[in-house]
């Protein structure tokens, strides 16, 4: 019996589970609100820009914006500390992925997934009253630090609640919230002009969230594997009567409860860390395309998420249709992992994606709509990827590194969603640079993907060890060249054996005494 039979046991997918995505996902809309908050906070107003000293007079008599949400006129040769804003954000992100991960290893997913919320609001809350554009940065970037530990505490705790067949329904539905949240902020912001009052109506509810997280169940495989194994079980037959299966979660017993989870117990006490994901080469091949993939991703995705004012189309419209494409993104990525594979789908997604973005620099700035077409396209294939990598790289570490891959996978996102706004500003130099860099990472990162193994109808790998025999058996079942067929073929009629006695042909192919009728020479 596994730990997913004991979740069955006291009621498989039920009122608790049902509750808990409830309790998980609604923070996940808001969650949505502040990673594409500066699309609207920081919007770029109509303006003039204050000419050079040596400039004559005329045109350039007009200096001053004529509206700046952020007010501190991060416009003309200020432009560029709008972009380095949201890097501060992106940068917090990657920081919190760090820091709360291996808090959240220590002291428990839901805790660190309660202070986060807390955090989120906290530092959301100050980010409106900021009196500075540096302390703007810094509430910011606690902010991104935040998202990071709602995320990596969500993912983990929505999964390890729910039986092994429906995760992938589960995964896909939070996924989901987050999208909605996209529908939820051009509304927010369309009634809400005030920057400073959009950013305080995004952030109060967390103080509610972080309230509501107190009923949220802390994860059982952590709690067994950190000594708790009483408390563990306590909570498993609490969700089993409020499932209506009191009678079987009393049954449940500690041994029990230790013995379905003694390999993952086991496992832990083995000490593993970053090297590890490089030490054989299927890894080390795993690790480099996988790293440049996620990085890939994310570099692309916040280029075209967090420039929606640049294609001429109403913001508040333009964000609606970027949140919208997540909707088929994601179940076209559903069926084609499911039918054609993992490798397949990462790679066409982000080859698709970087051809979108470089198709933009050869469409005029007049020709809007096609140009708009071609951002939500690419869009679409970048929220694609993300679904895809999320499942892919699961699937394809050992349970002994898994969250250290996951990890470091993460990292490689954020750092390329924190290079993405940077990138942008080079666009002062030729407007083409920044999408050529864009679509040119994106095409690598769906060639790397192409290079990875394939998990669909895969077992889980849980050690190193079965990493690498699993890949020994793909290599093994691979189909061998057309020329050393060619080779090991065998003439079926050598020579001609001459007349056959009695009239009949003579049967080049001797048969076994009792053999039935000759079928005739095999088709190879």
């Amino acid at each position: 019996m596994t730990f997913s039979d004991l979740l069955d046991r006291a009621g498989g997918f039920g009122r608790f589970q049902f509750l808990h995505l409830i309790l998980l996902g609604l923070p996940v809309l808001g969650m949505a609100n502040h990673m594409l908050l500066q699309i609207f906070t920081a919007t770029t107003p109509a303006h003039h820009c204050r000419p050079p000293p040596n400039a004559s007079a005329g045109p350039w008599v007009l200096c001053w914006p004529h509206l700046s949400l952020l007010q501190w006129d991060l416009v003309c040769d200020s432009y560029k500390l709008k972009e380095l804003a949201q890097s501060a954000f992106m940068a917090g992100i990657l920081i919190g992925g760090i820091v709360l991960g291996n808090l959240s290893d220590r002291f428990g997913r839901k805790i660190i997934l309660s202070w986060s919320y807390l955090l989120l609001a906290a530092s959301g809350c100050c980010t409106a009253f900021s009196p500075t554009l540096l302390a703007y940065m810094v509430f910011r970037f606690l902010a991104g630090c935040s998202i990071s530990g709602i995320t990596l505490s969500t993912v983990i705790l929505n999964v390890e609640w729910v039986p092994t067949r429906v995760r992938a329904i589960q995964s896909t539905t939070v996924g989901y919230f987050y999208t909605i949240g996209q529908f939820i902020l051009p509304g927010l912001a369309y009634a809400i002009p005030q920057w400073r009052w959009l950013q305080l109506t995004v952030s109060v509810p967390f103080f509610i969230v972080f309230l509501l997280s107190w009923w949220i169940a802390e994860s059982v495989r952590w709690m067994v594997l950190s000594g708790k194994s009483a408390k563990a079980l306590k909570i498993l037959r609490w969700v089993a009567a409020f499932n209506g299966k009191k009678e079987e979660g009393e049954k449940l017993s500690l041994e029990e409860l230790k013995h379905n989870l003694q390999k993952e117990i086991s496992l832990a006490k083995a000490k593993y860390s970053i090297t590890d994901l490089f030490r054989t080469p299927i890894l080390r091949r795993v690790s480099l395309c996988l790293s440049l993939a996620w990085f890939s991703t994310g570099f692309a995705y916040y280029s075209l998420a967090m420039g929606v004012e640049e294609f001429g189309v109403n913001i508040y419209v333009l964000q609606i249709i970027f949140g919208g494409v997540d909707i088929p993104a994601k179940f076209i990525a559903i069926l084609s992992m499911s039918y054609l594979g993992r490798h397949i789908t990462e790679a066409a997604a982000l080859l698709l994606a970087g051809g979108a973005i470089l198709a933009l620099i050869f469409v005029p700035t007049e020709l809007q709509t096609l140009r708009t077409a071609l951002a939500v396209f690419g869009k679409g294939c970048l929220s694609s990827s993300f679904s895809c990598l999320f499942l892919y790289t699961s699937e394809l570490y050992p349970t002994v590194i898994r969250q250290t891959g996951l990890g470091i996978s993460n990292l490689w996102t954020r750092v390329g969603s924190m290079m993405a706004p940077m990138v942008k500003t080079l666009g002062e130099v030729q407007p083409f640079i920044p999408n050529v860099i864009y679509g040119v990472f994106a095409l690598l990162g769906g060639s790397a993907a192409l290079f990875l193994p394939e998990t669909l109808n895969q077992p889980l790998p849980e050690t190193i060890e079965d990493v690498e025999k699993w890949s020994q058996r793909a290599k093994e079942a691979e189909p061998e060249p057309e020329a050393e067929k060619a080779s090991q073929r065998v003439p079926l009629q050598p020579c001609d054996p001459g007349p056959a006695p009695s009239g009949k042909q003579q049967n080049a192919f001797p048969r076994p005494p009792g053999a039935g009728p000759n079928p005739g020479p095999p088709h190879l």
